[in-house]
């Protein structure tokens, strides 16, 4: 097992799997944030269930290994690929045969790192360790996390960041939708074009999705 993981397939598979347990993870994100759109009670509520879900609190630390592993695979591969890459290689023009997204999948995953740190020590943070408000629905008392947040999209420059945020994961997204199931073994010209297609499709959702967000704050604050 360990000679399998320590060779080149192994260090792809690991990077496919990490990634799709990642995009199943964004489509519960998007939904849950969605929540905002629809108003305080709501996000509050929901974002109350998520934090105090048992199966939720099992899944964190997942979360975090399956970033983690993500992460460190990828940058290994880069890195290990470039060092053994024959010279004459440098001469071939990539962008007749590959997307811009496929040739820098590395480059679109540090920024999405980047924002990821900006964005856990915004908001997972401050709701795990810092100095939330409270408001009590039915008798129970939540975070209003939904002040919190939206109080950040309500400053241009930050909502601008995070609109650049999602458009980056929704780059990274195109090409790595269809990689990961390709690694796995849908390899044949069929299947990669509709996973391909699904893969466009999925990116648009969710960067839409995750670019909406702070626009909808930005552009109300700014009419009202």
């Amino acid at each position: 097992m360990s000679s399998f993981l320590n060779a080149s397939v192994g260090r792809k598979f690991l990077v496919s799997i990490s990634g799709l347990f990642l995009i199943m993870f964004l489509a519960v994100h998007l939904t849950v944030n969605l929540f905002l759109i629809a108003g305080q009670e709501a996000y509050n509520l929901a974002a109350h269930f998520m934090a105090t879900n048992p199966a939720i609190k099992v899944m964190e630390p997942l979360l975090a290994a399956g970033f983690l592993l993500h992460i460190a695979y990828s940058a290994f591969i880069t890195f290990t690929n470039q060092g053994t890459r024959p010279q004459k290689y440098a001469m071939v023009d990539q962008r007749e045969t590959s997307s811009w997204p496929s040739r820098n999948m590395f480059v679109l995953g540090f920024l999405i790192l980047l924002f990821l740190v900006l964005h856990l020590s915004n908001f997972w943070y401050n709701m795990k360790f810092g100095e939330m408000t409270y408001i009590v629905y039915g008798g129970e008392e939540v975070q209003d996390a939904y002040s919190l947040v939206t109080g950040k999209f309500v400053i241009w420059w930050y909502a601008l960041i995070y609109v650049a945020g999602a458009v980056f994961l929704g780059l990274h997204l195109v090409h790595g939708f269809a990689s990961a199931f390709q690694t796995l073994g849908l390899s044949n010209h069929l299947w990669y074009r509709r996973l391909t297609v699904a893969g466009y499709i999925y990116a648009v959702i969710v960067a839409g999705g995750f670019a909406l967000i702070p626009l909808w704050f930005l552009v109300g604050n700014l009419a009202g």
